[in-house]
C-alpha cells in the first residue's frame, strides 16, 4: 500500500487514496487504464466492504493533519479537501448503514459492476486476451463474495426489494443464457472476438463465470426472492436522506425540492403544449410524441443509428469548439458505442482512460428495436456525449495535473455530473440547437422526464401526499404504483423502459433527483457569475474554467460557480 508523505497536502492525501483504492478495487483501476488491474475483481463480501471502509477512515485521518499544514488553504487544496472530506464521509455513512448489504439493483450492484468491466478492457492483443480470461476465472470468487453480503444482509434483516430483486433475477437469467442455459451466456458470447491461440482457455474461463452467474441467480430466486417479497420497495425518509447525501453532495430540504419539481412539471407542461401544436394541432404533448413515433423522422437499422449518432457528436464539437467552449485535441475525441445485451434501458456513458488511449463513449441499449426516432436522440446525445458528459469527464482527465487524480477521476459527485449534463441539454436549446418543434419536444420531453423524477422518487420513497394542485391523484400518498402509471402517462417511453426506470429509482433513492436539482446548481451559478460581471461577462470562459473545476458536491458547486 503507498505512503502518504508525513508532510503531505490535501491533493497528495487525495492521490494516494487512489493508489490505494486500485489495489482494493481493480475494476476502478481498469476505468482508470491501470493495466495491472486488468486481471483482478474486488472482494464484494463484508469482509471486503470493511477493508474499503478503513481505508475511508484512514484517509480521513490523514486529511485532518493534512488540512493543518501551510499551503493547505490555497485554492486548489481547499478545494480538493473539501471535496476529499464530504465525498468520504458520505460513503462511510452509507456503510456503517449497512447499505453494501442490500445492494440489489437493475442499474447498480457488484454483478453489474463485474460485467460493466469486461466491456472497457483492451482487447487488441493476445496478452489483453489473456487478462480477459484471468478475470474471468476471478467471477466467481467476485459473485459469491457478493453473495455472502447479502447473506448477512438477509441475517440482520437488511434487504433490497422485492421488485429489484424480481429484475434482477430476470437480468441474471439473460445473461447466463436463458432459463434453461440453452444459448450462450453473456461471457460466452464475450470472448469469440478472441484469439485463436486462447480460445480454450478463454472458453473454459467464461462457461465458469456463466455458472456462477446461475448460481447466483438460483440463489436470488429460490432463497433472497421469498425472504424478502414482504419487505418494503421504498426506502424511507431517513434511509433516503443519507442518499441523498451520498448522490447529491448536500443535504437537500426535500420537501422543498419536491415542490420544486412540481414547478418544473407545470411550465414544462406548458412549453410542450405549445410545441406539441405545431406537430399535430389539436392534440397535447404525448399524442404529438406518438404521432412522432410513427410518422416523425427515424434512423434505421442499429448500425445507422451508431453512425448518425457519432455524426451528432463529431457536428457539435465542430461546432462549439472555439466558439462557446476551448476544447484540447484529446478531448475531442468521443465514440459512439451499442451497448451491451441485457443493459438497462436508458443510454449511459463511460469516461476516458486517464491517459486517453481508451477515449469517451456514448451506448445506445437496442433491446431488440432497430428503428430509432429522431426526437429521442439528439437531446439525450447532447447529455450523454457533447456538450454533456464527454466534455465534462474528458475535460477533468486533461486537467487533472491541476486538480488531483481523485479529482480528475473517482470523486465524481453524481449530480454534479448529471446536472451538468442537463444543463447542457439546454444550453443546446439556447443555443439553437433545436431549431424545430420535433427536436425541441423531443427535448423537453426529456425535461418533464427529469422534473417527473424529482416528483416519484421523493414521493414514493417518502410517501408524501400528491398535491391538490396536482392532475394526477391529488390528495393521495405516494406508492410505487401510483409513481409508474404517473410517469407512464407524462412520458413518451414505452412501457419496459417505464419499468426499468422505476426498478432504478426504487434500488438508487435520491440519484435521480440530481438531474433536475444539479442543473438549478449550474444554472443558479452561471446567472450569479453573469450578475457580478454584466457585460463582462464571457460564456466560453466560464464554461471552460466551470468544467476545469474538477467535481464538487451541490454544497460548494453554486459558491465556486458564482466567482468565476
Amino acid at each position: 500500500m503507498p505512503d502518504t508523505p508525513i508532510s503531505a497536502l490535501p491533493r497528495q492525501v487525495a492521490d494516494a487514496f487512489v493508489d490505494d483504492l486500485v489495489e482494493l478495487d481493480p475494476i476502478t483501476g481498469t476505468y482508470l487504464g491501470v493495466r495491472e488491474s486488468s486481471g483482478l475483481l474486488p472482494d464484494f463480501s463484508p469482509a471486503g466492504q470493511e477493508e474499503l471502509a478503513g481505508l475511508l477512515r484512514r484517509t480521513l485521518a490523514r486529511l485532518d493533519e493534512a488540512e493543518r499544514r501551510p499551503g493547505a488553504d490555497g485554492d486548489a487544496e481547499r478545494r480538493c479537501a473539501r471535496l476529499l472530506r464530504e465525498r468520504l464521509t458520505a460513503e462511510l455513512a452509507v456503510h456503517e448503514a449497512g447499505e453494501g448489504l442490500r445492494t440489489v439493483s437493475n442499474m447498480r450492484s457488484p454483478a453489474h459492476s463485474v460485467r460493466l468491466a469486461f466491456t472497457v478492457m483492451p482487447s487488441e492483443t493476445d496478452e489483453d486476451w489473456a487478462a480477459v480470461a484471468e478475470r474471468l476465472r476471478a467471477v466467481p470468487a467476485a459473485l459469491e463474495g457478493y453473495r455472502e453480503s447479502l447473506e448477512l444482509g438477509l441475517e440482520r434483516g437488511l434487504t433490497g426489494g422485492p421488485r429489484a430483486t424480481a429484475t434482477f433475477v430476470d437480468q441474471l437469467t439473460e445473461w447466463g443464457g436463458g432459463d434453461e442455459g440453452t444459448r450462450r451466456g453473456w461471457f460466452e458470447e464475450f470472448v469469440t472476438a478472441g484469439p485463436a491461440g486462447l480460445r480454450v482457455e478463454l472458453d473454459t474461463a467464461a462457461r465458469g463465470a456463466t455458472a456462477a452467474l446461475a448460481s447466483l441467480r438460483d440463489w436470488m430466486r429460490d432463497v433472497y426472492a421469498p425472504a424478502i417479497k414482504d419487505a418494503p420497495d421504498a426506502v424511507g425518509r431517513e434511509r433516503y436522506a443519507r442518499w441523498s447525501r451520498y448522490f447529491n453532495g448536500t443535504d437537500f430540504n426535500l420537501d422543498e425540492a419536491y415542490a420544486y419539481g412540481w414547478e418544473e412539471y407545470h411550465r414544462l407542461l406548458g412549453e410542450m403544449k405549445k410545441e406539441a401544436e405545431k406537430i399535430l394541432p389539436g392534440s397535447g404533448p404525448w399524442e404529438a410524441l406518438a404521432h412522432l413515433d410513427e410518422h416523425g423522422t427515424h434512423i434505421e437499422g442499429v448500425e445507422e443509428t451508431r453512425v448518425w449518432l457519432q455524426g451528432l457528436m463529431d457536428e457539435a464539437i465542430e461546432t462549439l469548439d472555439g466558439t462557446h467552449f476551448e476544447l484540447a485535441e484529446r478531448v475531442r475525441k468521443v465514440e459512439s458505442r451499442i451497448a451491451p445485451p441485457g443493459s438497462a434501458a436508458a443510454p449511459y456513458y463511460t469516461g476516458p482512460s486517464e491517459d486517453f488511449s481508451r477515449p469517451g463513449r456514448t451506448w445506445l441499449p437496442v433491446n431488440g428495436e432497430t428503428r430509432f426516432p429522431v426526437y429521442d436522440l439528439v437531446s439525450t446525445w447532447y447529455h450523454e456525449g457533447v456538450p454533456g458528459h464527454h466534455l465534462q469527464l474528458a475535460q477533468w482527465a486533461h486537467v487533472a495535473d491541476r486538480l488531483s487524480r481523485y479529482q480528475a477521476t473517482v470523486g465524481i459527485v453524481s449530480a454534479n455530473a448529471e446536472g451538468w449534463a442537463l444543463y447542457a441539454e439546454r444550453l443546446m436549446d439556447e443555443l439553437g440547437f433545436l431549431p424545430d418543434a420535433e427536436r425541441r419536444l423531443g427535448y423537453l420531453d426529456a425535461q418533464m422526464m427529469r422534473a417527473c423524477r424529482v416528483i416519484v422518487d421523493i414521493g414514493m420513497h417518502l410517501a408524501l401526499e400528491i398535491p391538490a394542485h396536482s392532475p394526477f391523484h391529488p390528495g393521495e400518498r405516494w406508492t410505487p404504483e401510483l409513481a409508474q402509471e404517473f410517469f407512464q402517462q407524462h412520458s413518451s417511453r414505452p412501457p419496459a423502459y417505464v419499468e426499468s426506470e422505476m426498478i432504478r429509482y426504487l434500488s438508487m433513492p435520491a440519484q435521480a433527483i440530481g438531474y433536475k436539482l444539479g442543473e438549478r446548481a449550474w444554472l443558479l451559478g452561471r446567472e450569479n457569475a453573469r450578475r457580478a460581471h454584466g457585460d463582462a461577462f464571457d460564456a466560453k470562459n466560464w464554461h471552460m474554467a466551470a468544467l476545469s473545476l474538477g467535481p464538487l458536491g451541490l454544497d460548494d458547486l453554486v459558491d465556486e460557480l458564482s466567482r468565476l
